[in-house]
């Protein structure tokens, strides 16, 4: 019963969502594809190859994971605050059958469901652009939902404990900016100094690029130890939101 009302809040977000979706879908795809054609042809061009691979092939899986991360991260960042501050729809929500814990889980898929949307079309991008040498990219779909889950929870974590809107700044240039340049999508970070490769372990996207490289080149035991550690992180995380927000709203 309880999954089924979270399943209530997520099926409200996709009702709101089906008459924006065109809109939204445009700005999440233009901006991936120009990472994409920018630094792939543009520094592809004096960076021929890392790792034996086209420098466009290398950083390609690694823009449809980081596609996925600010899919949801903006989803449960500012989309769960503004719904929660200034539209009113958490007190609009809660007034029914529907609990704050069922309202947070629904929250948290809610932004795993559009990771794993974004990520999809950005497979499709790069399979067009002949990118993908494996029909194994497709085993990466669920992983682009859990990964989802997991910057959902993370996004919603931060949602519990800024004092405002334009305390976002922070999340994003002190956290989700150095991730998305230190995690492996542009180059590797194997020569760097050893804490950044210490740092990068304990970060979700780190893990996620592997997995999109390993998917894309027809590998899949190779990041056995990256998956496992992304479910591991799910589990491990998922408490803290709940509580995070419980303390926030039931005040």
């Amino acid at each position: 019963m309880k999954f089924i009302k979270a399943i209530r809040v997520w099926q409200r977000h996709l009702t709101v969502y089906s008459k924006l979706y065109k809109s939204s879908l445009v700005l999440n795809f233009i901006e991936p594809v120009l990472y994409l054609v920018a630094l792939g042809l543009g520094l592809g061009a004096f960076v021929r190859e890392i790792n034996g691979m086209p420098y466009l092939n290398f950083i390609a899986p690694g823009i449809v994971a980081s596609s996925a991360m600010f899919a949801a991260t903006y989803e449960c960042s500012y989309g769960t605050y503004v719904r929660m501050t200034y539209q009113k729809t958490f007190d609009a929500i809660l007034a029914t059958p529907v609990n704050l814990d069922d309202l947070i889980a629904g929250e948290v898929i809610w932004g795993a469901t559009k990771s794993a949307l974004y990520g999809s079309i950005i497979i499709i991008v790069i399979s067009l652009f002949g990118l993908v040498e494996s029909p194994l990219i497709i085993l990466s779909i669920p992983l682009l939902f859990c990964i989802g889950l997991i910057f959902s929870e993370i996004s919603i974590i931060f949602v519990a404990v800024v004092p405002g809107i334009d305390s976002f700044n922070y999340f994003f240039t002190l956290f989700m900016t150095p991730m998305f340049l230190f995690s492996g999508i542009f180059f590797p970070i194997d020569n760097l100094p050893g804490i950044v490769n210490v740092i990068a372990y304990f970060t979700p996207l780190y893990h996620m690029v592997n997995i999109m490289r390993a998917f894309a080149a027809g590998e899949l035991l190779a990041v056995i130890k990256d998956i496992v550690w992304i479910l591991v992180a799910i589990f491990l995380l998922a408490p803290i939101p709940f509580g995070l927000m419980r303390k926030r709203i039931i005040k």
